[in-house]
């Protein structure tokens, strides 16, 4: 049963890869392809403007917390000039946790900085590699659209492609129909020149009597023409005949 099964679902599959085979249009599928790469190249992009802006944003604070630590060490310096150690130390204090702050931002803008790099290198060979794809894109759709255009030519040259045979056909069907039509005329002529077949629409009875009246005006001829030669060889018959 599972043998069967396989044999089955890889029947199907076949099938249905033949069917997508002649649905699909590489022109459509490569146009695809490049707007897929398009929308990486744009993800690309936002990923390293994503990256520039949060090491913006460490640059502004970086440069806040230093403020801080100048400003505390200015205070620092007051509160011990004043006599005020306990102030002078306190003042301190938050200047080495600040600086300590400034470390871990330091080192997060590092990796920014190496994280843009890397993005903009992979931006860089992206695009590199799409432009070159829609070159040779542009250049499969055309080489495509020319063996597709001399592939419908061929075929309507000799006849084998779908349309044109339904033309062959449809000439073959009208010489046969034309043979079929002149064989039955000749057919007809025949049949109703040796009298195998009667001439309804002709006046004068049935192919009898047409034989019958034509011995019949025949004889009528010869006795006709017998009393004109009579006529002729008399003399009265010439010169009735003159007279007439």
């Amino acid at each position: 049963m599972a043998g069967l099964m396989a044999r089955t679902m890889m029947i199907l599959k076949a099938k249905f890869s033949k069917v997508l085979d002649r649905a699909e249009d590489p022109a459509q599928t490569l146009d695809y392809s490049y707007e897929k790469q398009l929308e990486q190249l744009q993800n690309v992009k936002r990923g390293i403007a994503d990256v520039t802006t949060a090491k913006k944003r460490l640059e502004l604070q970086y440069t806040k917390m230093q403020q801080q630590t100048d400003k505390l060490d200015g205070q620092a310096r007051d509160a011990l000039a004043a006599g005020r150690e306990d102030l002078a130390r306190e003042a301190l204090t938050r200047k080495a946790a600040i600086q300590g702050q400034l470390d871990g931002i330091m080192e997060q803008g590092r990796q920014l900085e190496a994280q843009q790099q890397s993005l903009i290198q992979g931006e860089r060979t992206l695009q590199t590699k799409i432009e070159s794809f829609r070159t040779q894109k542009e250049v499969i759709k055309a080489q495509y659209s020319a063996a597709e255009a001399q592939v419908r030519i061929g075929e309507a040259a000799t006849g084998i492609g779908e349309e044109m045979a339904d033309v062959g056909l449809a000439i073959q069907r009208a010489k046969d129909r034309t043979e079929q039509m002149q064989a039955r005329a000749s057919a007809v002529e025949e049949l109703t020149a040796t009298g195998a077949l009667e001439d309804f629409t002709a006046v004068g009875g049935d192919a009898i009597d047409r034989e019958l009246a034509a011995i019949s005006q025949s004889g009528q001829v010869d006795d006709e023409l017998a009393k004109l030669k009579a006529e002729l060889e008399s003399g009265g018959g010439r010169q009735g005949l003159e007279a007439g």
